[in-house]
């Protein structure tokens, strides 16, 4: 294995700033959902997941997928969402194995109520502070990491 490529300076410096962002950017929306709806970000990603698919309803593999949670802490979280009435949990007909997560009455009107303070939240605490361009530059920069990342996991690498 050759030698270690290190972080140069600004690489450091731009690593350390997007940490520190994820960071206060995910506790502040953390707080903002918590405080205005009782919801956590965690439900609220599941919710999303769910509004997002026909007939609110979606196999437990697809939002694994598409959350990139660890299947306990799927299960779990989805168990305590099932206990305050936001989704069930119903068989696949054409699969007895299988099974659909399912967005309930309460769950809709519970994203409902939350998704105008959220949306509000995020872009005076992201959206507001960028340019177009920045955001256009953004994305692109989302999208190539994204892409790498993807490549990554095709090869096991």
């Amino acid at each position: 294995m050759t030698g270690t490529r290190w972080l140069d300076d600004d690489e450091q410096r731009a690593w350390r700033a997007f940490m520190r962002m994820q960071a206060q950017l995910t506790a502040q929306l953390g707080r903002q959902l918590q405080a205005d709806s009782g919801l956590s970000l965690a439900d609220y990603e599941v919710l999303v997941q769910l509004t997002d698919v026909p007939d609110g309803r979606i196999r437990p593999y697809e939002l694994q997928r598409n959350l990139q949670w660890e299947q306990s802490r799927l299960s779990h979280h989805l168990t305590r969402m099932q206990r305050r009435g936001l989704i069930t949990r119903e068989e696949c007909t054409e699969d007895g194995r299988g099974a659909f997560v399912v967005l309930t009455d309460a769950g809709r009107q519970a994203i409902t109520a939350a998704a105008p303070g959220h949306v509000a939240a995020v872009r005076r605490l992201f959206f507001d502070g960028l340019t177009r361009d920045q955001i256009a530059t953004l994305q692109r920069v989302s999208q190539q990491v994204l892409a790498q990342l993807d490549a990554a996991v095709e090869t096991g690498g």
